[in-house]
């Protein structure tokens, strides 16, 4: 017998029969015809049948059923064989399997059960048992399905509001890291560009796309502890005082201070760059006093990307350096005052577009 894929017109509202897409395979066409003849009284159903036992996987796939009637014994692939390839098809779930078999005896159905059948009909067949047996399976695989498509949807809710949450939080990052470059940097470009750098250094670097990521999104908060410092320090035109130069050093313990102590791997990288970017490759910075590798790579990513941007950029305390002029500074820093892998990759980018208003 070829596959055949028929649909009754009985209807009825909330019957688990409405709709139902039901699979029977049974090499016996005597057995076919009864249980056509079953199972399109009892409601609205999509019935696909067949002898072939070796379509049984694929048609399953084909028709994605609510229910597989499936004979026991057949020619090979026999049911049990059938069950063990849907066993490992679904790993465990896919729809639910109704056994159909004229052996009854324990060891028939522990195999079965084992393989993942759900219950049994015998042969000769009890019409009103047929009907019963699927109904109930029938009404278990809408049960599981409708609970699959809650819990997707619960999913999909709290992925949403767990990426609102993160855009939020992402924006108050941002804004926070503005509000402390604003009182020197009116425009407030100073970290968009400095990330931008950042991220085109550890890419010349190979840093993961992750790391990159996440570099991007820290290295602006670099200098948010500058909102400790006053304006008549912060903004003064001329030579700092040794004391007030201590009172600006004290910015990178206060960003760490204000970023520090989250499980954030965000804001624990952000901590670690605005603590450790003024450090110096030779052991000459602040605060502690890092040198070479002691001073964690991203810092030395974002030292190079900060001093470069400060350097072409007009503060209120300087004008703008020339191009070729800031660029010969920081490579001239290398092995000093900064990595020399870092500024080696620096060499490489094209920095006439790292400039403001650079086309």
């Amino acid at each position: 017998m070829a596959v055949q894929t028929e649909r009754s017109s009985v209807a009825a509202a909330g019957d688990p029969f409405a709709g139902a897409r039901i699979l029977v395979v049974d090499d016996e066409p005597a057995n076919i015809e009864l249980l056509r003849e079953v199972l399109r009284g009892a409601g609205d159903v999509e019935l696909t049948v067949t002898t072939d036992s070796s379509r049984a996987v694929e048609l399953v796939d084909d028709c994605d059923p609510h229910i597989v009637l499936l004979d026991y014994h057949m020619p090979p692939p026999t049911g049990l064989e059938v069950l063990a390839h849907l066993r490992e098809r679904f790993a465990g779930g896919g729809p639910p399997v109704l056994m159909l078999t004229a052996d009854t005896t324990l060891d028939v159905r522990r195999r079965a059960l084992w393989l993942g059948a759900r219950d049994f009909v015998t042969k000769p067949f009890d019409v009103l048992e047929i009907e019963l047996r699927v109904r109930n399976l029938l009404q278990a695989r809408r049960y599981e399905l409708s609970l699959a498509s809650r819990a997707d949807e619960l999913e999909a809710a709290v992925r949403a509001r767990t990426e609102e949450l993160e855009d939020a939080r992402l924006e108050a990052l941002e804004r926070l890291a503005l509000a402390a470059e604003y009182r020197d940097d009116h425009t407030g470009d100073h970290t968009r560009r400095v990330a931008c750098t950042a991220r085109l250094l550890g890419e010349a670097l190979g840093l993961a796309a992750r790391e990159l990521d996440l570099l991007e999104l820290a290295a602006p908060l670099h200098d948010v502890g500058k909102i400790a410092v006053p304006d008549s320090v912060l903004l003064k035109p001329g030579r700092l005082t040794v004391s007030e130069l201590s009172v600006v050093r004290s910015h990178v313990k206060v960003g760490a201070r204000i970023l520090g102590g989250s499980d954030s791997p965000l804001l624990r990288l952000a901590e670690r760059i605005a603590l450790r970017h003024h450090e110096r490759w030779d052991g000459g910075g602040y605060p502690d006093g890092l040198a070479a590798d002691e001073i964690p790579l991203p810092a030395r990513i974002v030292a190079v990307a900060d001093v470069f941007d400060a350097l072409v950029c007009a503060r209120p305390y300087k004008p703008a350096w020339p191009l070729e002029r800031a660029v010969g500074e920081v490579l001239g820093g290398a092995g000093t005052q900064f990595c020399p892998a870092t500024t080696e990759a620096f060499a490489r980018l094209g920095h006439a577009e790292l400039v403001p208003g650079a086309d």
